[in-house]
């Protein structure tokens, strides 16, 4: 075989075999390194890259059928213009120029009244820096469109640690195999965070001790010494307990928290104010479990903490992050290069975001956000002083938001509105896809460039185009480029091709001859990089009390913040819901995979056998689950995954391939978390009944 690394794209005709390197496009925080093998310019096979240590050579099952991704028969190949009804999902063929001109046309008139009238809407469908937030974000701002506030994951976590350590930092991944004591912490790490999974395990054969915390009884939960089945919203409180045991047994590092710490008296003082006991009401564990784990932190060095997202998806969840990760400044931890906390670690990548996105292309225009988590009610707001105008215009990419938008039924009538002009990239016939006016055919990882961080380790990736195009299909940054030229943008930013842009990412502070050699290069992080304080805050410390936030009038120190919909509070929806992604499903990418839909069977809603019996629902039974915004049916799994009084529904079915055609976020809320303006997926009540076959 040969490797076309130094290598142009390859072309459509090329007629060799070779390997290919590139990166995991993925919202995962392993980012694979991956090899691709070409047969006669088609993708045959994609494995991980041995090489890239992070990888190891193993890749998900999911990533590892990438090729039977982009090959799939169902692949969007030619611009799709709507025919009928907006939601039947009836397009007919159309050329790009008929496409581009149009849409140019249609968002031009637009923006010559009220250019914020205009939204993008934009995740992690990619999370490569060239295709989900270069050109793209040039474009926009020189529309002078509405931003859009990309909060659907992590923010409430992300301001959390911002405001505690400085920001998405923390210990190296790779050291979690020396710890003597790992705690799995609002995760399932076996199906979301394989990598770290296998050095966990390698933990655990050198005599380390796992605990997993986590309000269901995950396949992970299950491999590790302990569970703690904690009520979902309750983490902080938790944490508070475990401090009120450190501190009473002075399992502490006096001299750390002197010289490496900002508001320990303040801490201290709330903290005791939370005996187990307490906790454990609140929680729903014993509070004897509270003091083993205590004891278990207190007394474990090297002791490190995996946090991970099912923490941030309630009410309280930015302030949960900052009391977990207050945690090893009590203990000393950062000493230790395998002790610590790692929640994120992509605030250790010097992305060059300014000279990617132009933000200075707005040129002083006033410009409205757009929080993606309240699409359903912002697409259904009229124009008001305080709103802004009424959205005329949305832009899709990298996203599904009719399926992955909490509380669906409202998004769903806000695609339906006939005055809104939706134009979506894709690459298959998502739930959102149809109900849109235009569909632009997007590339998949193995046909684009692309540059990649990574938030569960510290290397940064290059992807290089495997094969060609297939049809029709564009890069994103094509796209967006084809509109600029239409518009008559004539900026030269506009002319950056792919390939320079993925330079421009990093510009000097990674070498792209490394990168272009390897696939991979990794950036210069201490191994221990708190051991001395030195957090990047703006006292150097890890800030206990946050001077920031006292300045915003926000309460300085973390708390427990009870749930906006707090279980046992409601006696119509006494059951709290959890909405964990199913394990063969990446959110909703690679639903339409049939033979991972084969492997995750149906929807399911975990049921814990005691809440089962007292509806009369049964294994297999076909079960109604519903609440004030909506009704979702799928298959009732009687289980001891779910505790008492918690049931879990595993996401995100597409809603035309569920049971009624509707999906888990049928339920879920437009509510938003204390810190980070973030969703709260996680803080939902709902009642269950048996449904008719």
């Amino acid at each position: 075989m040969t490797d076309p690394a130094a290598t142009a794209a390859p072309t459509a005709t090329a007629s060799r075999t070779m390997v290919v390197r590139g990166a995991c496009p993925h919202d995962c925080p392993d980012t694979c390194a991956l090899l691709t093998t070409v047969e006669d310019g088609r993708a045959v096979r994609v494995q991980g890259n041995p090489d890239h240590g992070a990888t190891g050579g193993v890749l998900c099952a999911k990533v590892s059928r990438y090729a039977e991704r982009t090959n799939h028969a169902e692949r969007i190949l030619t611009p799709l213009k709507r025919v009928g009804p907006k939601g039947l999902g009836r397009f007919e063929p159309a050329s790009w120029d008929e496409a581009l001109a149009d849409i140019a046309q249609r968002l031009g008139q637009i923006a010559a009244r009220e250019p914020q009238a205009i939204v993008p809407y934009s995740f992690a469908g990619t999370m490569g820096l060239v295709q989900g937030e270069s050109m793209d974000r040039r474009f926009f701002h020189r529309l002078g469109a509405s931003q859009l506030a990309r909060t659907i994951c992590a923010t409430a976590g992300a301001e959390g640690l911002t405001y505690t350590l400085g920001g998405k930092v923390g210990m190296k991944t790779q050291f979690f195999a020396e710890s003597k004591l790992i705690l799995i912490w609002g995760g399932n790490s076996i199906a979301s965070n394989l990598h770290f999974w296998r050095l966990a395990q390698q933990a655990k054969r050198a005599g380390a001790r796992l605990v997993c915390i986590d309000p269901r009884k995950s396949e992970t939960a299950e491999k590790c010494h302990e569970h703690i089945q904690l009520l979902p919203g309750t983490d902080a409180a938790l944490a508070l307990a475990l401090m009120h045991e450190l501190i009473t047994n002075d399992w502490l590092d006096h001299d750390y928290l002197a010289c490496h710490t900002l508001g320990w008296p303040q801490l201290r003082e709330r903290a005791l104010q939370w005996p187990p006991e307490r906790a454990a009401a609140v929680c729903g564990v014993p509070a004897e479990q509270i003091r083993r784990l205590a004891r278990d932190y207190g007394q474990t060095q090297p002791a490190a903490i995996r946090l991970n997202y099912g923490v941030q998806r309630a009410r309280g969840g930015g302030n949960a992050v900052r009391a977990i990760a207050s945690l090893p400044a009590l203990t000393g931890a950062w000493r230790h290069r395998a002790g610590g906390v790692l929640m994120s670690s992509s605030g250790h990548f010097p992305v060059q975001r300014a000279q990617l996105q132009r933000p200075d292309l707005l040129a002083g225009r006033p410009s409205r956000t757009i929080n993606m988590v309240t699409i359903g009610d912002d697409l259904l707001r009229p124009s008001s002083p305080e709103f802004g105008p009424k959205i005329e215009a949305l832009v899709v990419y990298n996203s599904n938001p009719v399926a992955v938008a909490p509380d669906s039924g409202r998004v769903v009538q806000g695609f339906a509105r006939e005055d809104l002009f939706t134009v979506v990239l894709e690459h298959f016939h998502t739930d959102t896809a149809d109900w849109a006016d235009w569909i632009l055919p997007a590339t998949t990882q193995l046909e684009h460039w692309d540059v990649h961080l990574a938030y569960g380790h510290t290397d940064v990736l290059l992807n290089r185009p495997a094969v060609a195009p297939l049809g029709q299909a564009r890069s994103n940054a094509q796209i967006f480029r084809d509109l600029a030229a239409r518009m008559g943008f004539a900026e030269a930013c506009f002319a950056d091709g792919d390939e320079q842009l993925c330079r421009q990412a990093y510009g000097d502070a990674v070498d792209f001859e490394q990168l272009a050699e390897r696939g991979f290069a990794a950036l210069p992080v201490p191994d221990a990089p708190f051991a001395e304080g030195g957090f990047p805050t703006p006292s150097g410390k890890c800030e206990f009390h946050s001077p920031r936030l006292a300045a915003q009038g926000l309460e300085p120190l973390p708390d427990w913040l009870p749930n906006h919909e707090a279980p046992g509070s409601s006696a119509l929806y006494p059951l709290a819901m959890i909405s964990p992604p199913a394990r063969n499903f990446l959110n909703t990418t690679f639903v339409n995979l049939q033979s991972l839909r084969d492997i995750e069977g149906r929807p399911l809603l975990e049921i814990h056998p005691q809440d089962a019996a007292a509806r009369g629902v049964q294994d297999g039974d076909l079960v109604r689950v519903f609440n004030g915004r909506g009704s979702y049916a799928c298959h009732a799994e009687v289980s001891e995954r779910a505790r008492p009084g918690v049931v879990v529904g595993l996401g995100i079915w597409w809603r035309k391939l569920g049971v009624d055609g509707t999906n888990v976020n049928e339920l879920t809320s437009q509510a938003l978390t204390d810190l980070g303006a973030a969703p709260t997926f996680y803080d939902c009540l709902v009642e269950v009944e048996r449904a008719a076959a």
